[in-house]
């Protein structure tokens, strides 16, 4: 999943949100140094890394993807969820995304000091370009797709995804709708039982 989803899927707790969007950039015995909420939230990270993976919803989307953006599209269907929680914000929760963003930008700014190499360049531009509430429009998605497919090493047509969403928007929201539902179920179970692990340590 992406950075929204991810936040969304920390449950109002502040280390657990930090820690979730470390996941990607903390590697093996890295874990260590954190404080253990922040821990938490980087299992959790992986955790639902791996359930996106492997859910069979995802994988039917990204059938349709692989064609023409290969091992690309589990990049860009995670950007897809993104919109899709976005776009249906209100439908998860009664604070308004707005709100939302600039919350997560706070605590998040709070523990700077925490940030891994690589992910502090990352979120000054997540916060400047405010990535969490424009990955709610076509518009945003398109220029997070496009700066994607600036970084890669090979040819992703990335920069042609968002036309992709546009063509089957209504196939994409009912997997989204589906498996998002499965996604948050998981997440709190999951995020229980690391909690309850490190508290019977």
């Amino acid at each position: 999943m992406n950075y929204l989803a991810h936040a969304y899927l920390s449950f109002h707790q502040e280390e657990i949100l930090v820690g979730n969007f470390f996941g990607d950039f903390v590697k093996g015995k890295m874990l260590d140094k954190y404080p253990i909420g922040i821990r938490q939230g980087i299992l959790l990270h992986r955790e639902i890394d791996k359930f996106t993976d492997t859910h069979p919803l995802v994988r039917a989307g990204q059938t349709y993807l692989r064609p023409k953006f290969g091992h690309y599209s589990t990049v860009i269907t995670d950007i897809y969820f993104d919109y899709f929680l976005g776009r249906n914000w209100d439908r998860y929760s009664n604070q308004s995304l707005e709100s939302f963003t600039m919350e997560v930008y706070e605590h998040i700014s709070k523990h700077e000091n925490y940030f891994p190499e690589r992910f502090g360049n990352l979120f000054y531009w997540m916060k400047k370009d405010n990535w969490l509430l424009n990955y709610s429009s076509i518009e945003g998605i398109q220029r997070s797709l496009t700066g994607l497919s600036k970084r890669t090493r090979f040819d992703s047509k990335m920069e042609q995804a968002h036309l992709a969403l546009l063509e089957k928007e209504a196939e994409f929201e009912l997997i989204f709708f589906a498996f998002f539902e499965d996604l948050k179920t998981f997440a709190k179970q999951k995020l229980d039982e690391i909690q309850q692990t490190n508290d019977s340590d």
